[in-house]
């Protein structure tokens, strides 16, 4: 059986206190988490480093997620992003998926529901990515 790498996943929210508390229990599922506390940030960490999956959220000071978003969407199509919104604006929320989002949670969402969504995310887009010509 080989070594499973651990899903790298970039968490955006500017809630200091919700991302640090929300990337340390993904860590302990055995996820690889980078946290920005910015928009700007995440894109920063975007073009830096790979990564499996982005969770964004949708209401930031610095950028709108969905801005950030179409942002990610750009640099790495391929790039499944789950959005989160504290504010349970369904019409953001759909916003977001017609942008290119995977999918969205309301805040505070269920770790375990996160979590099937960003694997099934992940799984999704590696299985409509073609494999690399030889």
């Amino acid at each position: 059986m080989s070594e499973q790498v651990p899903l790298r996943v970039l968490l955006v929210d500017d809630e200091v206190g919700f991302a640090e508390v929300l990337a340390k229990r993904l860590r302990r599922r055995g996820l690889a988490v980078e946290v920005a506390l910015s928009g700007a940030e995440g894109l920063r960490l975007l073009r830096e480093n790979d990564f499996d999956a982005a969770v964004c959220d949708l209401k930031m000071v610095d950028m709108d997620g969905i801005e950030v978003l179409k942002v990610f969407k750009k640099m790495v199509p391929a790039m499944p992003v789950v959005m989160l919104t504290g504010h349970g604006s369904e019409e953001a929320a759909k916003d977001g998926l017609a942008a290119g989002a995977a999918d969205y949670l309301l805040k505070p969402c269920d770790i375990d529901e996160l979590l099937a969504k960003l694997v099934e995310a992940v799984g999704k887009a590696k299985a409509d990515t073609p494999p690399p010509s030889a």
